[in-house]
């Protein structure tokens, strides 16, 4: 089956009255999206940010009459869009993407696999991870940088806090490469349940393994405990949980931050100096991964 795209080049201010009318003139999906390469960082609690210039695409059935379409939306509105009709051919989407994600190795023997494929290297350690309920496949630069990171670093028998933890994978990767206790946090439930599916498929046992909202947990066996604390978030978390991640740490343990860009990096730096010396661990595409120990007294 086939179908048609409907695109429209607006702002900010028209996408709402937009969006609404394409699904009431019978519109499948629309979606929102950057039309001039304009990153969104850290919107504030309650806000609904849209690009500058944003493309609405409204999907239709293929028998969809496009000129009665266009005919229910304000003409004001529409005089100030570009638009245009395209044909999307129908495909097993599933299967197309499934051609195009590839293990991908991180250090020198982490390895993330996606399921349906066979670990490149048997001997290497290998993360069976697939594309799912949240953030977290390894292809995000910062995802990256922590995972290459975690691949230098002693864990054996370690006790890891996985702040943020979205799909679980720095946790699991952690568990992998030889952690004993995992604390996974986040504030989505779906993440929570990603986590743990994510855990199960690659052998974490349960019993070594807490998940739970912020808050929802006893930090007893934590707090002042953990030898390495992740948090791949953005930067205005960082900054704002930096008591809460630094109370997870025993004298000596290791803090890891990504999720912020490299112009954001000295800002992090000179916010945790005081308790803990950070330094840039890797950058990527201009994102950074921050890496330090708790002092020991």
């Amino acid at each position: 089956m086939s179908w048609l795209q409907l695109r429209l080049d607006t702002d900010p201010a028209s996408s709402a009255v937009l969006e609404s009318r394409l699904l009431a003139a019978g519109a499948v999906a629309v979606t929102l999206e950057d039309n001039a390469d304009q990153p969104l960082l850290e919107p504030g609690v309650g806000e609904m940010p849209l690009w500058r210039e944003t493309r609405l695409t409204g999907l239709f059935p293929a028998d969809a009459d496009i000129d009665a379409v266009l005919a229910e939306l304000d003409p004001a509105l529409l005089s100030r869009c570009n638009q245009r009709v395209e044909i999307l051919e129908d495909k097993d989407w599933e299967r197309e993407w499934m051609q195009h994600y590839r293990p991908m190795q991180f250090g020198r023997r982490l390895w993330v696999c996606p399921s349906w494929l066979q670990p490149p290297q048997p001997d290497a350690i290998t993360l069976l991870l697939d594309p799912g309920l949240a953030f977290g496949t390894g292809t995000h630069p910062t995802t990256a940088l922590c995972l290459t990171a975690l691949d230098t670093l002693p864990l054996d028998q370690a006790h890891v806090v996985d702040y943020g933890c979205g799909s679980g994978i720095l946790a699991v990767a952690a568990g992998r490469l030889g952690a004993q206790r995992l604390l996974c946090v986040d504030n989505d439930p779906q993440a929570l349940v990603a986590t743990r599916d994510n855990a199960s498929r690659n052998s974490i046992a349960e019993a070594s393994l807490q998940v739970a909202l912020p808050g929802d947990y006893d930090d007893a066996p934590w707090r002042g405990r953990s030898d390495l604390v992740l948090a791949n978030i953005l930067a205005g978390p960082l900054l704002s949980l930096s008591a809460t991640l630094l109370a997870f740490l025993r004298p000596g343990g290791t803090l890891l931050l990504s999720g912020l860009l490299a112009s954001q990096a000295d800002e992090v730096i000179a916010h945790y100096q005081s308790d803990i010396s950070l330094r840039v661990s890797g950058e990527q595409d201009d994102w950074v991964c921050l890496q330090g120990r708790l002092p020991m007294s």
